[in-house]
């Protein structure tokens, strides 16, 4: 993770993804209810409706949407089904771009994300044509505004907690951890009286791209067309 900053690509789209908060929690609610059928409603008892809790609070997601959403997946009456699909492909200057997505029409999804990426400079790849390139990490973001530790003492925190990984710069401090420690180091950062911008389980890319100025518009454009589309759950990609 070395030299990567997640903060930089998250607080590059912070406001589109605002202007897009509605459709956010549309898409989460679909993630909600398919781990409510796969796991049953009990976050306790169902680790992944408790990561895609965690995400919807990270999002900000109302507790009165989150509970709507498990009811929902807990009705016998509701028959509800959808694919999880990953797809895999490039941006302008060769970028890697993962794409996933739960969807009841795999026709349509498919035929969306292609025309995404061919009208944007892109193309869509094999698939395992990019997975490779990221790898799955826990990532926390703590703010350094009005916080007054040292990275020392932050790094300290962040070991002791279980984390793997602590990069620092004058604006955040980001930590990685490994997937299945993720939710006790989250834990006990916020015991520690930390405020977590930014908490989630997410690809990071191992290695990035650095997109030329002329290329940033229509790789945008990619990225809104992609995160539009209401069976787009995340794009992930790996440009500076």
């Amino acid at each position: 993770m070395a030299g990567h900053s997640k903060w930089n690509n998250i607080q590059g789209r912070k406001n589109a993804q605002d202007s897009k908060r509605g459709k956010i929690f549309q898409k989460i609610s679909r993630e909600i209810y398919m781990a409510v059928k796969k796991g049953g409603p009990d976050p306790n008892m169902n680790p992944l409706l408790r990561m895609v809790i965690d995400k919807a609070k990270s999002n900000n997601m109302p507790n009165d949407n989150i509970d709507r959403a498990i009811k929902k997946g807990s009705s016998s009456t509701e028959n509800e089904n959808y694919d999880e699909v990953t797809y895999e492909g490039y941006g302008p200057n060769g970028v890697a771009v993962l794409v996933h997505s739960l969807t009841d029409n795999l026709n349509r999804t498919g035929t969306n994300i292609r025309v995404a990426f061919n009208k944007n400079g892109g193309a869509m790849g094999e698939k395992g044509s990019v997975s490779y390139m990221f790898e799955r990490k826990g990532y926390i973001a703590i703010e350094r505004e009005g916080l007054d530790v040292d990275e020392d003492t932050m790094l300290m925190s962040v070991l002791e907690a279980g984390g793997e990984e602590l990069e620092a710069s004058d604006d955040v401090f980001e930590i990685y951890t490994d997937p299945s420690e993720f939710a006790d180091v989250r834990d006990v950062l916020k015991k520690e009286g930390y405020n977590l911008a930014k908490a989630e389980v997410t690809m990071i890319p191992q290695t990035t791209v650095e997109l030329p100025e002329d290329k940033q518009e229509i790789f945008e454009q990619m990225l809104d067309k992609l995160e539009d589309d209401d069976d787009v759950s995340e794009v992930f990609h790996n440009a500076e």
